[in-house]
């Protein structure tokens, strides 16, 4: 037996045995992939053209080789067809016995033979087939699992468009330590979702979940009630509400972080920390922040009793509702009394909600005072319960001109940061003191914790309310909405204020008045139990 190597780049084999039985001739094949189907059909990519009209025993009359058989990368397993035998990396055939092969490729070749022989004689061909079988029925049950959109209905769509939403946005990617896929797929099965109002109760209770008081579903009213909240006016009672934190966790009910002034509650005595405990009779201890806030809105003229708890008092307070205008500006110019006419005057800007209009109202006070040789500025933002948070970053960007506004951070770290150049500052040089207390809360913290780790303004009051948490919320297809936990934040000093707050630089008298006439007196009259002196307040 023996092997002929041609040396041109088209080799030519010839493969001969001792017993004149056949030829065989090894053809290159000059393209790497032909549009012919025999190159489809015949997978060797070896190519058998046999000599004389002998037809017994071959795969086929004509096989195919690929010019790549050079490279060993390319190398494969020895195939069987009938008694044929190929090795597509050494290009070698045998038919019915031995032919020439390198010494190396012996072994494998006759383990080969052997276990295979021994396979066939050993497993049943029935077996395999039924193996075979099995496996491919597997592999159609885990391509529908995977794929459940086949039948998916008007109402399991916007399930899942909540579900992405969440998917996406959400902070936390363990979802609290559960699978989000699975999760999904077993709601798809098992959640009756045949009418709109099933399709909700399944999405809250995907949203129940992840035991995130601030993620949560909003249905179309709510979310419509919710953006005019950050617009233009809210007809309710005036009260911004939220969840106990730090020491008042064990109260059982919702706390006041705000009342608007001048607004129904406000009027009735309601202030910041105090506990709502029913609303119309109905308790609040399992009662969600966006459920209660419908509860306190209504038409305007209607009625609605609170019960409340200020300290250890407990009140029942009938509350109308009227019209509550969200204006968010309102500044005064205060005169000291030293100095005659060349006294030296003081800007009050008392900021209540971040709502879309909140930045340009802010900026449009800060001229009006300087047109009025205003020569500093006392920021409020007492029961600013915060609002949209771009707007938070607008203003800080107003009084910065340059530094760090808020690190946004996920489980992974910081995500993104927020900083200005002073492209859009109008006021850095003028002296500024910021008025918190513990309705100081979300935005208006952003700004507060700005404004403080930068040095441009020391903090008066108590510590803020602790809300480090950020929502965004999101329309659905069919007019509700999601407002989810997309990420916490951090000062510029890198202190994570969640459940804790913005501590301020100094205390405020315990008389310090929160309306802005009042303000003005404490500062113009020594005698006052509220007094503060200028330069206490503008020192650094």
């Amino acid at each position: 037996m023996e092997a002929l190597l041609g040396s041109s780049h088209s080799p030519s084999f010839t493969i001969t045995r001792r017993n004149p039985i056949t030829s065989f001739k090894v053809l290159s094949w000059n393209s790497l992939y032909s549009g012919s189907n025999k190159s489809r059909v015949y997978h060797p990519i070896l190519c058998l053209k046999r000599s004389g009209n002998d037809n017994s025993g071959s795969c086929s009359p004509s096989c195919y080789i690929e010019q790549m058989y050079r490279n060993r990368m390319f190398s494969q397993p020895i195939r069987r067809c009938k008694k044929i035998f190929i090795d597509k990396q050494s290009l070698l055939v045998i038919q019915n016995g031995l032919a020439f092969i390198p010494r190396k490729f012996k072994s494998s070749l006759r383990k080969t033979l052997k276990h295979s022989e021994l396979f066939k004689s050993i497993v049943p061909e029935i077996f395999v087939r039924s193996c075979i079988g099995l496996m491919l029925v597997m592999a159609v049950n885990a391509a529908v699992v995977k794929a459940p959109s086949f039948a998916l209905t008007e109402e399991n769509l916007l399930f899942l468009e909540a579900w992405r939403t969440i998917d996406r946005a959400y902070i936390d990617k363990t979802f609290n330590g559960q699978s989000w896929f699975r999760y999904r797929e077993d709601a798809l099965r098992n959640e009756p979702m045949n009418t709109r109002q099933e399709t909700y109760a399944a999405i809250k209770k995907m949203l129940a979940t992840l035991n995130d008081p601030f993620t949560r579903f909003l249905e179309p009213e709510k979310f419509k009630s919710l953006r005019s909240g950050t617009q233009n006016a809210l007809t309710g009672v005036g009260l911004s509400i939220g969840y106990p934190l730090g020491k008042n966790e064990s109260a059982s009910g919702l706390v006041v972080i705000s009342a608007s002034p001048g607004g129904p509650a406000n009027r009735a005595g309601i202030s910041s920390g105090d506990i709502i405990l029913q609303i119309d009779n109905t308790s609040t201890e399992n009662m969600g922040i966006y459920d209660a806030a419908e509860r306190l809105q209504g038409p305007e003229g209607s009625g609605v009793e609170l019960t409340v708890l200020h300290g250890s008092e407990r009140r029942q307070l009938p509350l109308i509702r009227e019209k509550v205008s969200l204006n968010p500006v309102k500044s005064r110019i205060c005169k000291l009394p030293t100095g005659g006419d060349d006294a030296p005057l003081i800007g009050y800007i008392k900021l209540s909600t971040f709502n879309q209009n909140a930045s340009g109202a802010v900026r449009e006070a800060i001229e009006t005072l300087r047109k009025n040789n205003v020569k500093a500025f006392v920021l409020d933002l007492r029961d600013n319960s915060g609002g949209l948070f771009p707007e938070g970053v607008e203003i800080a960007k107003i009084w910065l001109d340059k530094g760090v506004i808020v690190y946004i951070c996920d489980s992974r770290g910081v995500r993104d940061i927020y900083d200005t150049d002073g492209s859009n500052v109008v006021a850095a040089s003028e002296p500024l003191a910021v008025l918190v207390n513990k309705g100081t809360a979300s935005a208006s913290e952003i700004l507060a914790g700005a404004l403080k780790d930068n040095k441009r303004a020391q903090l008066f009051g108590e510590p803020t309310y602790g809300k480090g948490k950020i929502q965004s919320v999101f329309q659905l297809s069919d007019g509700s909405g999601v407002a989810v936990t997309v990420a916490r934040y951090e000062t510029p000093a890198h202190n994570d204020i969640d459940k804790v707050g913005v501590t301020p630089d100094h205390p405020l008298p315990a008389s310090f008045p929160k309306d802005d006439e009042s303000f003005c007196n404490c500062l113009q009259n020594p005698a006052a139990a509220c007094h503060i002196d200028r330069v206490e307040l503008f020192s650094k």
